[in-house]
């Protein structure tokens, strides 16, 4: 049965705002908050002992990585506060417990241990980039604890201790890289940021780009954080002199110099057309739509998604946050990932954490994306979507996949992991087997 949100009054208090995200990543430091108790209440355990139950939310609310993060947050907060007013979650009032991850991967670590070990948290909802999901990655499996990821990644991953409510590569770039081969040109410049996603996601294209006739005609890399995109622009006008397509990973900071930047070099979007898979709605806010006009992203969910749950989704984060906010696929891939894991915790009748992880497969949600069912890989089934950004810094919607699209978190393009896939229902299957 698929679950549709109802509309409802929302309680009037304090929490969830953009200003506390603010106070957050001005102290750097970490908050406990709630809609029933008080900071560092010690009546909560990880199996939901007391009147709240406590989760963790872990994201950069510093650092090159807030630009995204900190509206993460935000999305999170909110379904958490609809949840409480609903009632909560087996008849508990959720407690967040929020940690800023700082932009840095070990302090990411150092969270994760404080929430599970100190807070008593039941799950965390948490992480950006693959480099801070990387680093806390042993921690969860190590502890056997639960951790929700919201981004679209590289795959090439399937932990029994994560549930993934972004994209696999399959239901993002795979897809935009066949529409830019039939639509735009052959012939691929790859620009990324320096870590995990960027360089995995970019060795999946360059094989896709063998296998279909395109041509990967250059590859560079920035440090995250680093806006010296001079040098990288330089190399793409001469890969490419007659104009080509320009796939960028690039994350955090970096996008801004990079897109005033090319604007500033004649590169516009007719002839060097950038398709971008981790640039949003507020992304392009930030930066500014007259440098991002006519370039192009891929994702799940759009903002200019027409339907009764995102109409209802959009309102009621712009009443929470401010008419000028806006939404983005990250930001709707975490806060309904929120709902799945309560939705999981519902029917196991319990916050026993494998009780919950058996209970979440096959929850589905008529998200403001459209239908998603979490699949025993632990990864959802997800319409895809392909956008081009207008005067308003809105998307209009050029490309929709028919239907929900089944996740392949190992990549059937890589040699290494071609025949392989996941599910954790049987445990002679697991993490990685041959089908």
């Amino acid at each position: 049965m698929v679950t549709r949100f109802n509309r409802r009054k929302f309680l009037v208090y304090g929490s969830a705002t953009l200003g506390t995200s603010m106070l957050l990543k001005a102290c750097g430091g970490s908050s406990t908050t709630s809609d029933s108790g008080s900071a560092g209440d010690d009546t909560t355990t990880a199996s939901g002992d007391g009147e709240t139950v406590k989760v963790g939310i872990l994201h950069s609310l510093s650092g090159t990585m807030a630009i995204s993060e900190t509206t993460v947050v935000d999305a999170e907060q909110l379904a958490i506060k609809e949840i409480n007013a609903a009632g909560g979650v087996l008849g508990k009032q959720i407690e967040a417990v929020v940690e800023d991850g700082a932009s840095d991967w070990p302090t990411f670590a150092e969270k994760a241990e404080k929430l599970i070990d100190q807070d008593k948290v039941s799950v965390v909802f948490g992480c950006w980039t693959s480099a801070s999901r990387k680093a806390v990655l042993p921690v969860f499996e190590s502890k056997d604890h639960m951790l929700w990821y919201p981004l679209q990644y590289e795959g090439q991953e399937c932990s029994k201790n994560v549930f993934y409510s972004g994209a696999t590569p399959n239901q993002q770039i795979e897809p935009a890289v066949d529409w830019l081969l039939e639509n735009k040109s052959k012939d691929f410049f790859l620009v990324g940021s320096d870590y995990v996603f960027p360089r995995t996601a970019n060795t999946i294209i360059k094989e896709q780009l063998k296998a279909k006739g395109g041509n990967t005609v250059g590859e560079d890399y920035l440090p995250l954080g680093n806006t010296e995109v001079t040098p990288i622009i330089t190399k793409i006008k001469a890969a490419l002199p007659s104009g080509g397509v320009i796939f960028n990973s690039l994350n955090g900071d970096s996008n801004v110099a990079f897109f005033k930047q090319l604007q500033g070099a004649g590169m516009g979007p007719d002839q060097y057309p950038v398709m971008s898979v981790s640039i949003a709605e507020e992304e392009v806010r930030q930066i500014g739509s007259e440098f991002l006009k006519g370039h192009l992203a891929a994702w799940n969910y759009f903002m200019t998604v027409e339907s009764p749950e995102n109409e209802k989704w959009v309102s009621d984060f712009k009443a929470e946050f401010g008419e000028d906010r806006v939404t983005n696929d990250p930001m709707e891939a975490a806060y309904i990932m929120v709902y799945l894991w309560k939705q999981a915790v519902e029917k196991a009748g319990s916050f026993d954490i494998p009780a919950v992880r058996t209970a979440t497969y096959g929850q589905e949600l008529a998200a403001p994306e459209g239908p998603v069912t979490v699949n025993t890989n632990h990864h959802l089934s997800k319409t895809v979507r392909l956008g081009e950004v207008r005067d308003d810094g809105m998307f209009d919607i050029i490309w929709t996949s028919e239907g929900t699209v089944a996740p392949q978190p190992w990549n059937q393009f890589v040699p290494d992991t071609k025949g392989f896939a996941c599910d954790w229902s049987d445990p002679a299957k697991g993490e990685k087997y041959k089908i």
